[in-house]
């Protein structure tokens, strides 16, 4: 296997997107898959670079990636950019992804001669999947998603928080693992409610053209596997598949401990189907 860091300067807001390209290491014109990250999550975070390194071993490339505004900077293992956690909205994603998916196309990443740019995936665990959905609504060339245990609205705080940040302007969401708490402007709030039709997804889920495999954990946070359930029935072309004694995370941990028997399941089944639609 191949692999290859690289850094996307956005443009503005001293927004910067650090990923890695891991790539077969004799082939060419494979398959891609975009891997998004969940909120409070980072590319380097548990399963991630296992997931991609054996999708690459599989024959795709995988790209995985930092959302700019994600908090986590220089240091891959840090949450040392707060404030920039604070205004991280579905629309800055958003425009992060559309990045990347316009560097495959133009074939302006590492390793790009590996990769076949008519022919990408998406895979998104939990808010990674809104994020993916929301992109393979809008963009057809997108061939197949994949996501893990998906949010199916894009509200993730708790009434608590939304009432804070519509009185304060502010709030914060703690982080168990690093013990911090990690602040939410008012703005993200905001931008989900100017863009409600855009970002409820779950409305729009009949228009979805692309193949959708729906991985989801039967000990998932409450309200996941209804909302799986429901994104099942709407999405044209979908597929469900249930991972047994799996939580949020198909049980791993980070720092990573080793692939469990649920998140091997879980990339066995994705892998399958991204080489039925790819």
């Amino acid at each position: 296997m191949l692999k290859q860091n690289f850094l996307i300067e956005v443009g503005k807001e001293d927004r910067v997107i650090r990923g890695e390209v891991r790539a077969p290491k004799e082939a060419s014109n494979s398959p891609v898959v975009i891997i998004c990250h969940g909120f409070k999550a980072f590319k380097d975070w548990g399963f991630f670079p296992t997931l991609a390194t054996k999708l690459a071993e599989a024959g795709f490339v995988a790209i995985t990636f930092n959302f700019s505004m994600n908090g986590v900077g220089e240091d891959p293992e840090t949450y040392s950019e707060l404030e920039k956690f604070a205004h991280l909205t579905y629309s800055r994603e958003q425009e992060d992804l559309s990045l990347i998916f316009q560097h495959v196309q133009n074939g302006t990443l590492p390793l790009s001669d590996h990769m076949d740019p008519s022919r990408i995936g998406l895979l998104g665990h939990s808010r990674g999947g809104g994020n993916s959905l929301i992109f393979a609504l809008e963009h057809d060339e997108i061939k197949s998603v994949v996501i893990w245990n998906s949010i199916h609205r894009p509200h993730v705080f708790g009434p608590e928080v939304i009432r804070e940040l519509q009185e304060k302007g502010r709030s914060s969401v703690y982080n168990s693992r690093t013990k911090q708490h990690m602040p939410i402007d008012r703005e993200v709030l905001d931008d989900i409610e100017q863009n409600k039709e855009r970002y409820y997804f779950l409305e729009r889920l009949s228009q979805l053209k692309q193949p959708l495999l729906i991985v989801q954990a039967d000990q998932d946070h409450p309200g996941f596997f209804e909302g799986a359930q429901e994104m099942a029935k709407r999405a044209p072309q979908a597929e469900m598949k249930v991972i047994q004694d799996a939580n949020h995370t198909f049980r791993a941990v980070h720092p990573f401990a080793g692939i469990t028997p649920q998140l091997a399941e879980a990339i066995a089944e994705s892998t399958r189907f991204f080489q039925r639609t790819l």
